[in-house]
């Protein structure tokens, strides 16, 4: 067998694994209106949705006899790159809570981008021209789908978009240094772990700790936590197979994937302008992909 013929199987796992996750995500925001129109809050959410990948990622690598320890320089890599995944991701429900779900999405959307700068600013991976086309292609096609309302502008809501935004984009570039070294559950492990920590202190210290007071509620809050940890696991085990670049391009399938659940679930209407974006989003991640694996001449 050819490494060609053995790296394919690899690509392809990777690549339905961010898929997988794209779609988890989806729905673990989904699950989080539910959760908040229920009665708990974003920052509650937050903390909780990180203990249940600690607890799997635990009994995976024991039940395995894996160490979960990293090496002391991956080690403090994964704290820092766990307290940026503890602020992203508060800002990011907290943004879901102050503007409209599809405003909140589009902007953290500019995470790959700002990834692919971080990247490339560093001389960590070579990015050709084409890739660079299908993000912007891919980018384009989620403003047509997504079909943000201006006149919901609220500053708060935007910036913390864009925080969420740069905190995702720093991690996603950052860990796939680290991930490439070897085992991605552990790295996994420590972020978290650590942004569990952080999030459930801060809850405390600001007596901000709210649970669900509704059945509907707790299905969402339940339905987000869970979702949330097979997707982040899922996710990085994504960025170690097939890189942080092609990772985050297929992510770009967690905003159609929200544009459809308002479709089924909340009898939303997509106009011709959202079914355009969708092509162009489906185009771009379908391009992409080809363009990555086509056997060399």
């Amino acid at each position: 067998m050819t490494a060609d013929n053995r790296t394919k199987p690899r690509a392809w796992i990777g690549n339905t694994l961010a898929l997988a996750a794209a779609v988890a995500f989806a729905v673990s925001n989904a699950s989080a209106s539910l959760a908040y129109l229920g009665g708990s809050n974003p920052l509650t959410l937050a903390a909780v949705r990180f203990v249940l990948p600690v607890v799997v990622l635990v009994t995976w690598l024991t039940a395995q006899s894996r160490s979960i320890w990293l090496p002391t320089r991956d080690g403090w890599i994964a704290v820092a790159l766990g307290m940026l995944t503890a602020v992203y991701s508060w800002a990011l429900l907290s943004a879901i809570g102050a503007i409209p779900l599809a405003l909140a999405i589009l902007i953290f959307y500019l995470f790959p981008l700002v990834s692919t700068v971080i990247l490339g600013i560093c001389g960590w991976e070579k990015l050709g021209w084409k890739t660079t086309a299908a993000i912007v292609v891919a980018f384009a096609g989620l403003i047509l789908a997504l079909d943000p309302r201006v006149g919901h502008f609220h500053m708060v809501g935007v910036a913390l978009g864009f925080v969420a935004a740069l905190g995702l984009g720093i991690v996603v570039a950052v860990s796939s240094r680290v991930l490439r070294s070897g085992d991605s559950r552990p790295v996994t492990l420590y972020m978290a772990a650590v942004s569990a920590a952080l999030l459930i202190a801060f809850c405390t210290m600001q007596g901000d700790f709210v649970l669900p007071n509704t059945t509907t509620g707790w299905v969402g809050f339940v339905a987000a936590a869970v979702l949330y940890a097979f997707a982040m696991i899922a996710f990085f085990i994504a960025v170690a197979m097939i890189g942080p670049t092609r990772s985050s391009l297929l992510c770009y399938a967690e905003p159609v994937v929200a544009a459809g659940l308002g479709v089924v679930l909340l009898g939303e209407a997509l106009t011709l302008v959202q079914v355009s974006g969708i092509v162009l989003v489906v185009g771009a991640l379908i391009g992409a992909t080809l363009w990555r694996y086509r056997p060399k001449q």
